[in-house]
């Protein structure tokens, strides 16, 4: 499994999972991922996703293959690996970078916390980090209700429910955005691929 993160000028676009097999990129709409740019080659690159690895390899030689700022014709990526075709960049991540991490969230209401497991979907989701020193660290959200910021700066609150996960505010600041669109007081229903900004910090929001 691979997930491919597409960012432009540091700005995320798209989040792509893959289980296994061939990951063909270029800016033809017959590509896996889609990058519409003259600098982007119609089939510039293929990547090919295992279990235990995944290799990626240049298709086209006017165009350059850029794998941590060295242009190669082929390479074996590594969790975190970062791959430069034109002015957009994609971050690879392994299946290993999916694994749940420690948490760091505060301790939620326990006796919420239980009443809410009942109505629980059965798929779970996670957040992706897409900027700042974290990029790329993911964020499982397998309890009921996970809450992220910090007082004084704005608090929100993921919260699990059977229809899907709702985002709200504890503490409203203007800042936190859904979408580039302010929270503020209102409960909204997460999408795969929304992104959240907390902090500064842009997370995008996918199940699976």
């Amino acid at each position: 499994m691979a997930k491919f993160s597409i960012f432009f000028k540091d700005k995320p676009i798209q989040s792509t999972i893959f289980e296994s097999g061939v990951v063909h990129i270029g800016r033809d709409e017959t590509n896996d991922l889609i990058i519409d740019s003259l600098a982007i080659a119609p089939a510039h690159a293929a990547a090919r996703v295992s279990d235990s690895a995944c290799t990626i390899k240049q298709l086209n030689s006017d165009f350059p293959l850029i794998i941590n700022g060295k242009q190669l014709k082929e390479a074996s990526l590594e969790n975190g690996d970062t791959i430069t075709l034109g002015k957009h960049r994609i971050m690879y991540n392994s299946s290993e970078s999916f694994a749940p991490a420690p948490s760091t969230q505060d301790p939620v209401n326990e006796a919420l916390d239980q009443e809410l497991s009942n109505a629980a979907p059965a798929s779970e989701a996670n957040l992706q980090v897409m900027s700042g020193e974290h990029i790329g660290r993911l964020i499982p959200l397998k309890k009921n209700m996970t809450r992220l910021g910090h007082a004084g700066s704005g608090i929100i609150i993921v919260t699990r429910r059977k229809d899907g996960y709702h985002a709200s505010m504890l503490e409203v600041d203007e800042q936190i955005k859904i979408n580039n669109v302010s929270l503020a007081e209102e409960t909204v229903l997460l999408k795969n691929g929304d992104m959240l900004l907390i902090e500064n910090v842009t997370m995008q929001f996918f199940m699976g």
